[in-house]
């Protein structure tokens, strides 16, 4: 595994200074390579799927997952983001409690450059959301807790594939979520986050 791990890390980082995303009738093919560190819910993964690749849909972008255990080392990818998920991703009454403030998700960065290394803090996500979920909601909380993991990683995701640490007023790059913007009816790319990640 520490040898798969080095050649994860050696290929991102050529991603990062040599992959770029651009219109095409043909999809831009992107590998996320992810790993969670405590078991999840698979109900909140595939919505997380779904509402990642419907936030992408206009961005000639076509989304491939692949579990970290299962890459091997002679695997090759013309574009790579690696996640990892932390803390407990799914909607578990038992760890149900108020996290300490901090990110939601963050993108590593090397000397002001953008890494294709993302990381998620479930914990975090799931402290926001029950403030804002609706005891209606509630029925259907790991589906409500996919769609948010997907906006935090859009998120990220915008980062990486605009290659900036900027943000905007408000869209899938905004400073910051509210638990209601987690969880709204739609988020959608702007023309103006589809031009950056063009360029």
């Amino acid at each position: 595994m520490r040898y798969v791990a080095a050649w994860l890390i050696s290929f991102a980082l050529g991603c990062a200074s040599g992959a770029s995303i651009a219109p095409s009738a043909t999809p831009t093919p992107l590998t996320v390579v992810f790993q969670f560190d405590n078991p999840h819910s698979e109900k909140a993964f595939e919505e997380m799927k779904r509402e990642l690749a419907s936030i992408f849909k206009n961005a000639g972008i076509q989304i491939a997952w692949r579990d970290r255990d299962q890459v091997s080392s002679s695997e090759s990818f013309p574009n790579l983001l690696v996640v990892k998920f932390h803390g407990v991703c799914k909607m578990d009454p038992a760890v149900d409690r108020d996290e300490d403030s901090g990110p939601l998700a963050f993108t590593h960065t090397s000397d002001g450059v953008v890494l294709p290394f993302s990381e998620v803090e479930c914990d975090q996500v799931r402290s926001s959301l029950r403030r804002a979920v609706s005891r209606g909601d509630r029925a259907r909380s790991d589906i409500v807790l996919g769609r948010a993991m997907a906006r935090v990683l859009a998120h990220e995701l915008y980062h990486v594939l605009a290659r900036t640490e900027s943000h905007t007023a408000n869209g899938v790059a905004q400073r910051a979520f509210s638990g209601s913007d987690l969880i709204g009816d739609q988020l959608e790319l702007s023309p103006d986050e589809l031009n950056s990640m063009h360029r």
